[in-house]
């Protein structure tokens, strides 16, 4: 191969690219890359041992995420991790899913019936199979050993009470146990923490939040604005500071521009093409304190901030696959059902930010439109 200077000539046109479309890329970057970044599973597991909550935010419905969790249950149980704590469940149902995951036979109905109490649009696949890497992870223990357990983080909603205005008494009926994330870190903390156990949690990238503060608007806020710091992650990481690590799953930002809201590649392209410089390996690194961590951001996760950087965002990030490779998820095509429909439409989530879903077609197009969103959207980037 011809080489200059003993560096690859491919290899030196890549980085003259680099340094020409993406400035932020560094020779320290790249080496801390090829030098500190093991596989996804090790990383995750490597966390534990300084840390008993570790957050995984995801872009929901990305499926190849979901094959990762599913991956790191026997992984996450060699090394003394018994559980996984997910957003998508109500804990009305905890006792229904402890039963399914320790069952001789595995019963999907049941899975699907789980799944459906607490959201009655999320029939994919891939969540409801990391109830079956669970089941088969104890199905191969002995009688005696101690099980693997999923957790559900969160409790039913009650959308037929939603008057059509998000205010405080509207939002009050619909979450009638209180604020989501304050339910879910007391979960957590009441399951995991006081318990001196440890807990990887798969959440939206938002709740898994620790030390970042999203801006909101705020009429009285200085320019108009305020940082919300009350995120599950947050909270857990206020009360726990030692305990928390937070890590994002590669993924798009969100971009502005007048009113047209529009997906980005993070960092202006700069972390896929850092990682296009490791062969695109699955990779886990450190943001806080790292040269990766060093990378701008200008999408709307910098809002409020001046000269904002990954590091501010999350403590750790995980690529899996470039995002054009990315694939939404498995659509259940019988999840709503002639049995099930009435209580579909009746308590159908968040019906002011969607068209008015009114029959059976209505509510599968949705749910494909869904999935397939995530696939074209990335796709672009």
């Amino acid at each position: 191969m011809k080489t200059l200077s003993g560096i690859p000539f491919l290899l030196f046109m890549l980085i003259f690219h680099l340094s020409l479309t993406a400035q932020e890329v560094t020779p320290g970057m790249i080496d801390y890359i090829k030098k500190s970044a093991p596989d996804p599973q090790t990383y995750v597991i490597d966390k534990f041992r300084n840390y008993d909550v570790v957050f995984l935010g995801e872009h929901h419905m990305v499926r190849e995420n979901l094959l990762f969790v599913q991956s790191l249950v026997p992984k996450l149980y060699d090394n003394g991790i018994y559980q996984i704590g997910m957003e998508f469940g109500a804990f009305e149902v905890q006792d229904k899913l402890d039963a399914l995951v320790t069952s001789e036979t595995y019963n999907e109905q049941l899975a699907r019936e789980i799944m459906f109490t607490y959201n009655v649009t999320w029939g994919f696949q891939e969540y409801l199979d990391v109830y079956k890497a669970a089941w088969q992870l104890n199905r191969s223990l002995p009688e005696k050993t101690r099980k693997f357990r999923i957790i559900n983080l969160s409790y039913i909603f009650h959308w037929e009470k939603f008057t059509g205005t998000r205010n405080p008494e509207s939002m009050g009926r619909v979450f009638p146990m209180g604020t989501i994330d304050k339910f879910r870190a007391e979960v957590i903390e009441k399951e995991v923490i006081l318990k001196n156990e440890k807990i990887l949690a798969l959440v939206g990238t938002p709740h898994a939040y620790s030390r970042y503060g999203s801006a909101f608007y705020k009429y009285n806020g200085d320019n108009f604005y305020d940082f919300d710091h009350d995120w599950l992650g947050n909270r857990l990481f206020r009360k726990y500071p030692g305990k928390v690590f937070s890590i994002i799953l590669h993924q798009a930002f969100t971009m502005k521009e007048g009113d047209r809201y529009f997906a980005v590649s993070p960092c202006e392209g700069a972390i896929e093409k850092l990682m296009a410089l490791n062969d695109n390996k699955p990779a886990g690194f450190d943001l806080l304190h790292s040269p990766a961590g060093k990378l701008p951001d200008r999408s709307l996760n910098a809002m409020g901030y001046n000269d904002f950087t990954l590091e501010q965002l999350f403590d750790g990030y995980i690529f899996l696959e470039p995002l054009n490779k990315l694939e939404g998820c498995t659509v259940i095509s019988d999840f709503v059902n002639e049995t099930n429909i009435d209580q579909a439409l009746k308590n159908f989530p968040d019906p002011d930010w969607h068209e008015k879903v009114n029959t059976l077609e209505d509510v599968r197009k949705f749910m494909f439109n869904n999935s397939d969103g995530i696939a074209g959207q990335y796709s672009k980037l």
